[in-house]
């Protein structure tokens, strides 16, 4: 057994590293549990909502027109719906480019370590109850077929799960339908009722909103999300309305 390939552990202690990595890899914004472009799709449509609520009240503080304050959120809103669509895209393609390193270096290792890789494969299949002639049939199976024991190694060893990685331009159309959303809502509701609330209960709507689609993707739930979202905005809201009081008076 080589122990360049172990780094000095054994084959149990070698996959739990490997998982471990494996899982790292998943513990990103857009997790396994939840589609990517829904994910950004919620994300966007939460942060967007937010920062057009706090820059309208720094608009409002600094005793800008109604007019005013539209077009400076309508123009912000274009430059926030490029900035979410390029950054999801963007970290799609992270996320994607380091699913293929994964994939190659553990190419690499069928291709050199075989008898290494069927070390771990004993020691995968062991642990869930395989045994005997019925393990050993399990895996040289699965050593007679590359494609098969690299997506078992891949899935089985490092926990990864390779259906959940979406394209990025799938992620980025997402978050700008994320972004598109929340701004056209507060954007034609200050146009058409234009009152000092407007601004605050279409974010806080859209914010809910946001949260509950995400929750409810995640099994998660909603009503506890939904609060905890409006809570934490309600808060950034209030130190920043607060806040401005305070230095501008």
């Amino acid at each position: 057994m080589s122990a360049s390939h172990f780094e000095g552990k054994d084959a149990i202690q070698h996959v739990v590293e490997r998982q471990t990595h494996g899982i790292a890899s998943l513990a990103e914004t857009h997790g396994a549990e939840i589609p990517g472009h829904i994910s950004s799709y919620a994300d966007a449509c939460r942060e967007v909502a937010f920062l057009l609520l706090i820059l309208g009240v720094i608009c409002e503080k600094l005793f800008l027109s109604h007019d005013q304050i539209l077009l400076i959120l309508g123009v912000f809103s274009c430059g926030l719906l490029c900035w979410k669509i390029g950054r999801s895209a963007w970290h799609g393609w992270s996320r994607l480019e380091r699913l293929h390193r994964l994939v190659e270096e553990e190419r690499y290792e069928i291709e050199n370590n075989r008898e290494q890789e069927r070390d771990e494969l004993i020691a995968l299949y062991g642990a869930k109850g395989f045994e005997g002639k019925l393990l050993d049939e399990v895996v040289d199976v699965l050593m007679a077929d590359g494609d098969r024991l690299l997506r078992v190694m891949l899935e089985e060893e490092m926990g990864l799960k390779l259906e959940c990685h979406e394209h990025p331009l799938k992620q980025g159309f997402g978050a700008g339908l994320g972004a598109f959303t929340a701004a056209i809502i507060i954007l034609l509701a200050l146009l058409f009722l234009p009152h000092p609330l407007t601004l605050l209960i279409t974010s806080l709507t859209s914010i809910a909103f946001a949260a509950g689609l995400s929750a409810s993707y995640e099994k998660n739930r909603v009503i506890s999300a939904v609060i905890w979202n409006l809570g934490i905005s309600c808060l950034a809201f209030g130190t920043t309305y607060f806040l401005l009081d305070f230095i501008l008076s």
